[in-house]
């Protein structure tokens, strides 16, 4: 049985397996802006953590909706990220395994939802515009490349 800091994310005992969807559609992306640490205030993809026993492309399919209120399909894993942050001592505050997974909506009516502030769909050009993280501007422009082919099989 796990013990209550093994379940935490913060200051976790290791790191936490998590999932996020890079929701492409017609040159756009769905961003989120997350309403919790780490990253609050910021653009980002929407995503969490993966829940024990289930599958990450389910996972992905469940944050997207809990997230956006859209349904999505998920395709190929663009990029597997390590993001760890440290608080001002040096220690591991968070520290998340991210795969990062093309999808493409289905349905549903985007709305903000659980851990986002807002969401809004954003034009490859604008990017700029937003404070989204580093780490995630390639994983973005990465999943735009991919989208041109990934769909028309």
């Amino acid at each position: 049985m796990s013990t209550d800091a093994e379940r935490s994310r913060t200051y976790p005992v290791r790191p936490v397996a998590s999932v996020a969807g890079v929701v492409i559609d017609t040159g756009r992306v769905l961003l989120v802006q997350r309403r919790y640490e780490p990253l609050a205030g910021c653009w980002t993809l929407p995503g969490g953590a993966i829940e024990l026993g289930e599958p990450a492309a389910l996972a992905v399919v469940r944050e997207v909706r809990e997230e956006t209120g859209l349904d999505v399909e998920v395709g190929p894993v663009v990029e597997v990220l390590d993001r760890i942050y440290r608080d001002d001592e040096g220690r591991v505050q968070f520290h998340y395994v991210l795969i990062d997974y093309l999808c493409r909506p289905l349905g549903g009516t985007v709305h903000a939802g659980s851990d986002a502030a807002a969401v809004e769909w954003v034009d490859a050009g604008a990017l700029d515009a937003y404070r989204i993280p580093s780490h995630a501007i390639p994983v973005i422009r990465r999943a735009l490349a991919m989208s041109e082919s990934a769909w028309n099989r």
